[in-house]
């Protein structure tokens, strides 16, 4: 039971972080009031957190 408890929490917070950095990367804001130059710059924002989190996971691979 404390393996599924375990799983679901973990697969939540996962989600939460997903949509922080997210909501960190366009700054709070809607993308349709962006310029175009914000919304680029959002892109690469999202996709350095991508990036960041591949890394964080290839880590934690080599580290157990």
């Amino acid at each position: 039971m404390d393996a599924i408890i375990r799983m679901i929490f973990n697969r939540l917070l996962g989600h939460l972080m997903n949509r922080g950095i997210d909501h960190m990367a366009r700054g709070g804001r809607d993308p349709a009031t962006m310029s175009p130059e914000e919304r680029r710059s959002y892109r690469e924002a999202k996709q350095n957190g991508r990036k960041a989190r591949q890394m964080t996971s290839i880590a934690r691979r080599f580290l157990k």
